[in-house]
């Protein structure tokens, strides 16, 4: 299938004026694995770079194997062009993050880090977290401090789960995956017992909220009634009524 059929373009309203025509490049859950070709990751990123974007960020999920059997794939994903920032799954904490970490030389790790992002003269702030699981790993997740950076404005949160969402409520937007928006009808309805939002753009306050459906699978290489997907995200200004 053409990736073309994965693409799409979403207009996210915010209210900050400083991130009007913003455009980021979001993908999610890529679930390589040892059946992923390097076929298929050099398509992705060939299809990524046609696109014009400021910044590509990545929520989480990027392995679904260990590292050393998926060099050559990890080495194809450094190719994408501009900065790439991108955060723990709880996949990527099961089956090694030090050593994807070791393989992303081109990308921008986020884990409880915040950054200070220049677009068109003007500051974006940009925050991310570990996955929550990472408890499990002995990884604390430094939830103050992210809030506390994500009260300047114009602000970013990205993080692995739609449930951080409350930790987003100052910032202008939150990005996360996770769901696979469901993946398989009708589990649909078990992934919203768990998570507050399945997939796509949502608003709570001031935060535009977006979860993507991502690009890989989990468990069995299937989607039914949702679909892949590559998005890139246009920020415009909320419109006065």
């Amino acid at each position: 299938m053409s990736l073309d059929n994965y693409f799409q373009v979403v207009n996210i309203e915010i209210e900050d004026k400083k991130l009007e025509n913003l455009k980021i490049l979001h993908l999610s859950d890529l679930h390589i694995n040892k059946k992923t070709s390097e076929k298929k990751i050099l398509e992705l990123v060939d299809f990524c770079n046609n696109l014009e974007f400021d910044f590509c960020v990545i929520t989480g999920d990027i392995i679904d194997t260990k590292v050393k059997f998926i060099k050559k794939q990890l080495e194809i994903l450094n190719f994408l062009k501009k900065e790439v920032f991108y955060i723990s799954g709880n996949h990527d904490l099961f089956y090694g993050l030090e050593d994807l970490k070791k393989e992303l030389t081109n990308f921008i790790f986020m884990d409880n880090k915040t950054l200070k992002i220049n677009y068109k003269n003007e500051i974006i702030h940009l925050a991310g977290l570990p996955d929550r699981f990472s408890k499990f790993f002995k990884i604390k997740r430094e939830e103050k401090k992210i809030k506390e950076f994500l009260q300047n404005s114009p602000s970013i949160f990205i993080s692995h789960q739609p449930k951080d969402y409350k930790i987003a409520l100052n910032s202008n937007l939150f990005l996360c995956g996770h769901t696979h928006g469901g993946q398989i009808y009708p589990f649909h309805y078990l992934v919203r017992l768990v998570q507050p939002f399945l997939a796509g753009l949502f608003y709570k306050n001031k935060t535009a909220i977006y979860v993507n459906k991502g690009f890989g699978t989990w468990g069995v290489d299937f989607r039914f009634k949702a679909n892949a997907e590559i998005s890139l995200l246009k920020l415009i200004t909320k419109s006065v009524e």
